[in-house]
C-alpha cells in the first residue's frame, strides 16, 4: 500500500507534469498543428517499445522510464528548439532545476529515481540512456518528415541532427538511414501541378 500523503504528493506531481501537454515544440503534426512535448514523449516511448527487443540485452523498463522523464523538466519553462539552442544557454541545467522543482511533492525514493533517470539520460551513462537519446533524435526527425510543416521548413537540418546519438547502435543507424531517405524526398522539388500552369 501507498500511504495517503504519498498519494497526495504523487497527484500533485501529476497535476504539475500535465503542463507538458501544453508545451509546444517547433515541429508540426500531420494536420499542421504544433506538436506538444507530451506528444513527442508518447511516440518516443512507443518507438522504444517497438524496437526494444532488437537492441539485445537491455533493461527495457529502464529504457522506457528514461524516455518518459527525458523532457519532463520542460513542463515549467518550455522547450528550446534545437535550431535555436546556443552555446551560452545551459538547457540541461535549466531542465535539471525545473525537474527538481517539479518533483518536490514526491516521496524521497520516487523523487530520487526520477532525478537519477534524467541524470543518466543527460550524461548518456548507460546503454539505455544512449539508446533513448538516439531514439529521441529519430522521433524528432520522423515528426519533421511526417508533419504538415510551413513552406519554409528546413528539412536539411534533419540530415545532420543527432548524427552522433543515432550512430551508437546499428539498429539506430538503420532507422536513421531510412529517415534520411524520407528527408531527402521531402527536400526534392515537387513537380508543378497542371493547375499551376
Amino acid at each position: 500500500m501507498m500511504p495517503p500523503d504519498e498519494i497526495k504528493g504523487a497527484l500533485t506531481f501529476l497535476r504539475e507534469a500535465e503542463r507538458l501537454k501544453s508545451v509546444l515544440r517547433s515541429g508540426h503534426t500531420s494536420t499542421g498543428r504544433p506538436e506538444s512535448t507530451a506528444e513527442h514523449t508518447w511516440r518516443l516511448c512507443l518507438m522504444a517499445m517497438l524496437f526494444a527487443d532488437a537492441f539485445g540485452d537491455i533493461d527495457v523498463a529502464r529504457l522506457l522510464k528514461i524516455c518518459i522523464v527525458h523532457d519532463l523538466g520542460e513542463a515549467l519553462h518550455g522547450d528550446i528548439p534545437a535550431v535555436l539552442q546556443s552555446d551560452g544557454v545551459d538547457k540541461a541545467a535549466q531542465e535539471r532545476d525545473d525537474l527538481e522543482t517539479l518533483t518536490r511533492s514526491l516521496d524521497a525514493g520516487r523523487r530520487a529515481e526520477i532525478l537519477a533517470l534524467w541524470q543518466d539520460y543527460d550524461s548518456g551513462g548507460s546503454l539505455e540512456a544512449r539508446l533513448a537519446k538516439g531514439l529521441d533524435k529519430l522521433e524528432t526527425i520522423l515528426q519533421h518528415n511526417q508533419g504538415l510543416n510551413p513552406a519554409d521548413f528546413d528539412y536539411a537540418f534533419n540530415l545532420g541532427y543527432g548524427a552522433k546519438q543515432t550512430g551508437v547502435d546499428p539498429l539506430l543507424a538503420m532507422i536513421r538511414a531510412e529517415l534520411d531517405g524520407e528527408t531527402r524526398a521531402r527536400m526534392a522539388p515537387q513537380p508543378s501541378s497542371q493547375a499551376d500552369i
